[in-house]
């Protein structure tokens, strides 16, 4: 038995095949859609994923604002934020983060990361990330390719 057939290939930073693509959030839950971005941005979906490397796509989600919650999230749902301050908690709605500029993108930012490992690989992973609020986006440069995110699981 030949055992070098065997071998298991470890993808490095310098042999990771990333690619660019698009997806269009439009009317997507939030939470669905943000679990499929994490592994599209893990490299979960790759044959070669290594847990340790950063092997995935680049994501460039546009339509942002078009993302849903499902059941009364959008009203109930709380974001905590602290201003470093004593008594600066801040809670907000998304229904009042959305209203900010660039809310909606901190909306699936904030999803995704939660989706995402903690510590370095994970703050790494996620400056792959672009989120724009409507269908234009800068990135025509890197060819990105467009795909439909529901074909994913």
């Amino acid at each position: 038995m030949d055992t070098l057939s065997y071998k298991t290939i470890s993808v490095n930073k310098e042999t990771a095949k990333k690619e660019w693509v698009v997806v269009d959030a439009s009317d997507q839950v939030v939470g669905r859609l943000c679990s499929k971005v994490a592994k599209l941005l893990r490299g979960k979906y790759k044959p070669s994923f290594t847990p340790h490397v950063d092997c995935g796509d680049n994501v460039i989600l546009i339509n942002a604002e078009k993302v849903v919650f499902s059941g009364k999230k959008e009203t109930d749902k709380v974001y905590t934020r602290y201003t470093g301050y004593p008594g600066g908690q801040r809670f907000s709605t998304p229904a009042e983060l959305r209203k900010r500029p660039n809310g909606a993108e901190k909306i699936i930012r904030h999803a995704v990361k939660g989706m995402l490992p903690k510590g370095i690989l994970g703050r790494k992973i996620l400056k792959n990330l672009y989120v724009y609020n409507g269908a234009e986006h800068d990135k025509a440069a890197q060819k990105p390719t467009a795909i439909d995110i529901n074909q994913y699981k």
